[in-house]
């Protein structure tokens, strides 16, 4: 499918189910595919992103991902409280580039184009681009100092598994890049190579604890990872924030999307989603179903060991490697913000 119709698929979602809504204040596209052209190709492993803003203060569940028109879609909303001060939209890594381009839907209010033309005016002035590298620093260090302990493992492994994978975020704010979600460590590599610090990037692997595993045994654990996803599409009934990651529209990415990535030899790289979609697969397992939870729990024990993580105390080791690693991040941040000749003064 081209971008383009996915995008008026988008439109007209918009349209017919979240602008008749009484709290409705407009909507945006996000992600990877905001830029790139009309015709270009869209991958059966990207999703059209769309944010929808209510002046509901607490918004419903996100319907996530789902097909409209073709197009696989993936719906979030947000309080228009969170994005009411320009300044702390320019101050966030996570939602100022969704307003660095105008890719707005509908604005009935016109609120968000007046927020969007302040962002983008500031968007590249280097005190911003350091205060968004600050914001994912921040993010790191106050998510791993809150892991707790007394959660099931599987949630654990997820409190430690995102902020590590923030340090990739660091990196692509720094050279004013989409801060990518699933592609995170193939963007942070590019960067780094882009600026000359390609050595720091097996650092990031290490931390990981995947740099050692092998082509073939990340495609064991996608294996394996699949036959999890498959067994909770059915039994799936409490919801979550990431609900719809686990279901049948979402497999093209969470399964397919690891293998086109091992495939091409970024097999290292794979191993980020496939442990979140691991994690996540059992934490649904565990609030409804959980004999089947426990039954594919040694799949997901082994996935996880192969990074070295075994207990707890392994999670908590590894959270303080990445925190001592920060000022050395925080070094090639700098220097790439330095070298990035389209941030200004």
């Amino acid at each position: 499918m081209k971008v383009g119709p996915a995008r008026s698929a988008a439109i007209q979602w918009v349209a017919q189910h979240a602008r008749p809504d009484a709290g409705f204040r407009g909507a945006y596209l996000s992600g990877s595919t905001v830029g790139l052209p009309d015709d270009a190709e869209l991958s059966p492993s990207s999703d059209i992103d769309i944010f929808v803003v209510t002046a509901q203060e607490d918004p419903p569940v996100k319907p996530g991902k789902f097909r409209f028109q073709d197009a696989l879609l993936e719906v979030s909303y947000l309080p228009w409280t969170e994005l009411a001060s320009a300044d702390d939209v320019l101050a966030s890594y996570h939602l100022a580039g969704n307003f660095r381009t105008d890719a707005i839907i509908d604005d009935p209010t016109g609120c968000l184009r007046r927020l969007q033309a302040h962002v983008s005016r500031h968007f590249t002035a280097r005190p911003w681009v350091r205060r968004r590298c600050q914001d994912a620093r921040h993010r790191i260090e106050t998510r791993l100092a809150a892991i707790d302990t007394s959660a099931p493992f599987h949630e654990q492994v997820l409190s430690w598994l995102f902020p590590t994978g923030v340090t990739c975020h660091v990196l692509l704010v720094a050279a004013l890049r989409n801060p990518t979600v699933r592609l995170r460590y193939p963007a942070a590599r590019e960067v780094l190579a882009d600026y000359g610090h390609s050595s720091l990037y097996p650092e990031l692997l290490d931390l990981l604890g995947c740099s050692h595993l092998s082509a073939q045994r990340v495609r064991h654990h996608l294996r394996e990872l699949a036959t999890t996803f498959d067994a909770t599409i059915p039994v799936a009934k409490t919801p979550f924030f990431f609900s719809s990651d686990i279901t049948p529209a979402a497999r093209p990415i969470a399964i397919d999307g690891s293998q086109k990535l091992i495939d091409s030899g970024d097999h290292h790289e794979a191993v980020f989603w496939i442990i979140a979609t691991y994690a996540r697969c059992h934490t649904i397992l565990a609030a409804d179903a959980p004999e089947l939870h426990e039954a594919l729990a040694p799949a997901f024990r082994e996935a996880v060991s192969d990074l070295g993580i075994n207990s707890t105390r392994d999670l908590i080791h590894r959270a303080e490697e990445v925190t001592r690693f920060l000022p050395r991040l925080w070094q090639t941040t700098e220097a790439i913000l330095r070298g990035n000749p389209t941030i200004t003064e």
